[in-house]
């Protein structure tokens, strides 16, 4: 019954126009449920804990499915495409550089949840948000939370009922599934939307549901610190560590670190957008606005210089997102970036086949940068 149930939620059940794409479209459709059905089933079988799970490697019982699903049904033109080689079988003892922020232990590379629901800040490609919320099913986020941990990432960030998730977010279904069903052990920084008439349900709801912290959305803080209403971040802030939670405060603008340093608040942590601005689409600095985002969902830090030397002198511990411009920079380029110039942490939306390389990526520029050292100290 749990087979068939999987398979009637697949691709391939769902309604498509005969004949409207070439054949191979409908073997990855059919490869696809494959796969949906075969990790379910694998799972299930770990979950017993006996003979059976210790026989079948789930990643390769996968990939021989796949392989064959894909070898019985493709033309003989069509060239099978190469599989990755997953990452589990050589990071058993993967040593990801840690910290703490107050009581919890963090890895220094997070893994961020815009992926998983469809939040992909595309620029103009519209298709982008549907094919990734049709990639992320509830499987494939348990699996890229498996290779988190194997990697040695121990924390994703995630939202509590994302308004930009068309209605669909699926972080704490799939987050309790995953703690409850499968030994999941991946911790949980909830990225909350308190609301001026209601500063507590958001948070609330990630509390109930097993968060280690929660911070205010950053288009919430930009546009709280833009309205003099420091008070109410300083609400929400009280109300999360009374709770035993870590409180942090999300932010595009600089403004809102400022003001908050200024007013003396007793936040945890500070999340702040930090990549360079030397990329093809980036907004030219003429035409940056003074305050706020460029218009075109293109850029998120404006002022990186601005940025970097502002954090030289805050002591708290500093998440810096969207290293990577939104998939614009290179992983490598984009850690160093951030890193070397002050970041304690990085929140990375990553896809399944990305995880060991950003992971390796970050224990080797860390390892660098302490070697060599930088203005800013580590907060430890």
């Amino acid at each position: 019954m749990f087979c068939l149930k999987v398979l009637r939620q697949s691709p391939i059940f769902q309604p498509c126009i005969v004949d409207k794409y070439q054949p191979y479209y409908y073997t990855f459709q059919y490869s696809r449920a494959v796969q949906e059905v075969c990790f379910g089933v694998t799972l299930y079988l770990e979950r017993l804990g006996g003979l059976m799970a210790k026989i079948v490697n789930r990643r390769g019982f996968i990939k021989r499915s796949l392989a064959a699903s894909a070898g019985l049904t493709l033309p003989a033109s069509h060239k099978k495409p190469a599989l990755a080689a997953g990452p589990a079988d050589q990071s058993a003892n993967f040593d990801m550089p840690m910290s703490k922020i107050r009581h919890v232990e963090i890895s220094r590379l997070i893994c961020g949840g815009n992926l998983i629901i469809g939040s992909a800040h595309d620029r103009d490609l519209i298709y982008v948000a549907s094919l990734m919320r049709h990639y992320f099913t509830d499987s494939k986020i348990i699996e890229t939370w498996q290779l988190c941990e194997e990697c040695g990432i121990n924390t994703m960030i995630g939202p509590v009922n994302s308004p930009y998730a068309f209605g669909e977010d699926p972080t704490i279904r799939v987050y309790n599934r995953y703690r409850k069903e499968w030994g999941g052990q991946i911790q949980w920084i909830a990225q909350t939307y308190p609301k001026t008439y209601d500063l507590t349900g958001s948070i609330q709801t990630a509390i109930d549901n097993g968060a280690v912290g929660a911070f205010v959305h950053g288009g919430i803080g930009d546009n709280w610190v833009r309205n003099n209403r420091v008070d109410l971040l300083a609400k929400t802030f009280e109300f999360i560590k009374k709770n035993g939670l870590i409180a942090g405060c999300a932010c595009h603008c600089l403004e809102v670190p400022m003001a908050l340093e200024k007013a003396g608040l007793d936040v945890d942590f500070y999340m702040k957008t930090l990549h360079s601005d030397d990329y093809w689409s980036a907004t030219p600095k003429s035409e940056r606005p003074e305050r706020g985002l460029p218009s075109h969902d293109n850029m998120w830090c404006t002022k990186p210089e601005e940025t970097i030397e502002f954090f030289r002198g805050v002591s708290k511990p500093w998440i810096a997102f969207k290293i990577l411009a939104a998939g614009a920079i290179q992983p490598q380029k984009g850690f160093k970036f951030a890193f070397e110039n002050g970041a304690d942490f990085a929140n990375v939306g990553m896809f399944d086949f990305q995880v060991r390389q950003d992971a390796i990526i970050t224990r080797d520029i860390i390892d660098e940068i302490k070697r060599t050292g930088r203005s800013r100290p580590w907060t430890e």
